[in-house]
């Protein structure tokens, strides 16, 4: 399926206000948001989920009325067996879909109801996020016409961009918890992108591991890297993991 040039734009879009975003709170608000106006949705949330436990939360939604519907939206969908996540599979990748076509007959159900009800919502497009073992993780987007071939198109487009978004955010938080603060960390300039890489870095992690934990290109990982050496003076992989640790960017 042919995309069109602005499906293009949006793409890197979304990628550059994720990289510049240093604030992993907001980063999948700022991504539903983006979501919601390249697909002229009513809705977009993202949603992790424990299927052992029925335990989990959505992590960002748009427009922001939704934040008085999505406070127990997991552990509904849970509870009600949404056809979405029987679909979506932790560490296999699924592509995206529009809902009904899971479910033979979508507007005679709970799902369609409460869709219609809390989020203005007739259609919904899944998109399955693979992730770590046992957590299912999905962008739900929604509104009153069906999503077209194309759309689904520009979907699997963005994917591993999603992917890789929720890669990203994940190891910024864990490097943050174990580390200084925020302000301290950016001290040097270094954008949230590259502080990830820097502390996989700092792990031992070769570029091509690296590059398949975030799920980007070697060559991408490369180029972090030597912005990382510019901003710190550095020209090699030692002495920046060296001098990373001496002033408490990585621990």
């Amino acid at each position: 399926m042919q995309l069109r040039a602005r499906d293009y734009e949006r793409m890197l879009d979304l990628a550059v206000a994720v990289l510049e975003n240093g604030d992993t709170d907001t980063s999948w608000h700022l991504i539903t948001g983006h979501l919601l106006e390249a697909f002229g949705c009513h809705s977009a949330t993202y949603t992790a989920c424990n299927m052992a436990d029925g335990s989990g939360r959505a992590e960002g939604w748009a427009p922001d009325r939704l934040s008085a519907h999505v406070g127990d939206l997991v552990q509904r969908r849970v509870q009600q067996g949404h056809p979405l996540l029987y679909y979506t599979s932790p560490g296999e990748h699924r592509p995206p879909v529009n809902v009904s076509e899971l479910c033979d007959r979508w507007r005679h159900s709970q799902w369609y109801s409460e869709a219609r009800r809390d989020f203005g919502a007739s259609y919904q497009m899944g998109v399955p996020l693979p992730g770590e073992h046992g957590i299912l993780r999905n962008v739900v987007l929604g509104r009153d016409a069906d999503f077209t071939a194309r759309e689904l198109a520009f979907a699997t487009r963005i994917q591993p961009l999603l992917v890789s978004v929720g890669n990203h955010v994940r190891e910024l938080r864990r490097l943050r918890a174990g580390s200084l603060p925020a302000p301290v960390m950016t001290g040097h300039g270094l954008t949230p992108r590259e502080l990830t890489v820097l502390g996989l870095l700092a792990e031992g992690l070769t570029t091509e591991a690296i590059a398949r934990r975030l799920a980007i290109s070697p060559h991408t990982v490369n180029r972090h890297l030597e912005k990382v050496y510019r901003k710190l003076g550095t020209n090699n992989r030692v002495s920046t993991v060296r001098l990373a640790r001496q002033t408490g960017i990585v621990p």
